[in-house]
């Protein structure tokens, strides 16, 4: 007898055409409908008003215009594109200094043996990325050094993504000063930013560990032999020129976090920050001006792939928003809440933030969008504002970790030579994990009367 196929989700491409097409359709079945919007003078955002939704004229998408949305969606991620451009062809420059790999087979000599105790250390790296800066599209360009690094330690490129996108993503969804996250929700939400961050710290150090433990584990069980991808010339010690490289790298991550922090810093500012990184490493490296943009050429090509499928990811908003239907799945999936009981609400918004964060994958697209609907909910069950934050972010950011629209992280597992099947295979389990870690902390929140 044969054995049964095993199900495979199709090639990421073929995945985010698909998912254009159906928002398309959608455009056909469901009602068109808007709220009304304002900027709100506190933030500067516009933000949905409450209670005014309202039926539009249809705007139905053809099969044309859903292809023409493609080109569009590059168009409106533009400025995530050319960041993964930049930042990729920056590290590109760095790696071919040599001073990335010899590094890494440094650090894969001292771990020799314990190497499993590398992923804590660099899961917290990321995980801290994620909770300062969001980072996402960022890891894209990282994806070679981590790849390199796991096969010297005998890991599979699975545990690579695990303990960097993964990571980054938990630490993002779970974090007390997201500015991208939680911060713009506690804005909109008119709460006083950063507050309540000892409870979100407490329930990140639980939901962290419980991903590090997992992603050992899935090291543990898929190890193969260590140093398969050893060469003798990476195996030459760090010189000076090499430290000094590797310290303008870590002092560029440390601007970017602090321009994302404390200068309303946006992708172009990275962008340039990087690029910038990637002049000054190549010149310092003596790879000259040619050899540095030759660097930067091969760069571009190799994260050519990454920057398309965040494109058509982006394509998948600007159908639905073409469509006039976006607010009209807000209003489906949010208005049934208020007629439950608090506890019940509560997780209800969780479960539905994450529904909502397929057909928008954007964090603060998110948190506009939803969170104007929700204070006016969370006050008439006299539910704590902060509560009805942690369900944006319990439930919308750490979506991220595995829904099919998220284009970073389809770039990430494009550019590890991971398939999306693969992944969901090692993260849903986990997510659901952490869905109840979120689940059980609203609950805390409301018992205690967290605001």
């Amino acid at each position: 007898m044969t054995a049964p196929q095993r199900l495979r989700v199709p090639h990421p491409l073929v995945l985010l055409t698909g998912c254009v097409l159906l928002a398309a359709l959608a455009s056909h079945l469901l009602p068109a409908g808007e709220f009304d919007r304002a900027v709100d003078e506190a933030t500067g955002r516009t933000v949905v008003v409450a209670d005014t939704y309202q039926a539009v004229e249809p705007s139905p998408v053809g099969p044309f215009d859903a292809l023409i949305a493609l080109p569009l969606g590059m168009a409106e991620r533009a400025d995530v594109i050319f960041l993964v451009f930049l930042v990729g062809g920056a590290f590109v420059v760095v790696d071919q200094t040599g001073a990335l790999g010899r590094a890494t087979a440094a650090l894969a000599r001292i771990a020799r043996g314990r190497g499993v105790l590398v992923i804590p250390a660099v899961s917290l790296f990321f995980c801290l990325g994620g909770v300062t800066m969001n980072m996402s599209e960022e890891i894209v360009a990282l994806v070679p050094v981590l790849i390199v690094l796991t096969a010297r330690l005998g890991f599979t490129p699975l545990v690579a993504v695990a303990m960097s996108t993964g990571a980054a993503a938990v630490g993002a969804a779970f974090s007390p000063i997201n500015p991208f996250g939680v911060l713009i929700a506690q804005g909109v939400a008119d709460v006083q930013p950063a507050s309540g961050w000892a409870f979100r710290t407490a329930v990140l150090v639980v939901a962290i560990a419980l991903w590090v433990g997992m992603t050992m584990r899935l090291a543990v069980k898929t190890r193969v032999p260590e140093g398969a991808h050893a060469t003798d010339a990476a195996e030459a010690a760090l010189s000076s020129r090499d430290m000094t490289i590797l310290t303008i790298v870590g002092a560029t991550f440390a601007v970017a976090a602090w321009g994302l922090l404390g200068a309303g810093w946006d992708f172009n500012q990275l962008s340039a920050s990087f690029f910038a990184m990637g002049v000054v490493v190549g010149l310092l490296a003596g790879l000259g001006v040619s050899g540095t943009a030759e660097a930067y050429v091969r760069g571009f090509r190799e994260m050519a792939y990454a920057a398309l499928l965040i494109g058509f990811a982006g394509a998948i908003t600007v159908v639905l928003d073409q469509g006039r239907i976006i607010d009209t799945l807000v209003q489906a999936i949010f208005t049934p809440l208020e007629s439950l009981p608090t506890l019940v609400s509560a997780i209800g918004m969780m479960l539905a933030h994450a529904a909502v964060h397929v057909p928008v994958p954007s964090n603060s697209g998110q948190a506009v969008l939803t969170m104007p609907l929700l204070v006016p909910v969370s006050d008439l069950l006299e539910l704590p504002r902060q509560v009805a934050i942690l369900a944006y972010q319990y439930g919308g950011v750490l979506c991220d970790l595995v829904a099919p629209t998220n284009g970073a992280l389809l770039a990430v597992l494009a550019a590890a030579g991971v398939r999306y099947d693969d992944w969901l295979r090692y993260a849903l389990p986990v997510y659901g994990g952490l869905l109840v870690i979120g689940a059980v902390a609203i609950a805390t929140g409301i018992a205690i009367g967290y605001s």
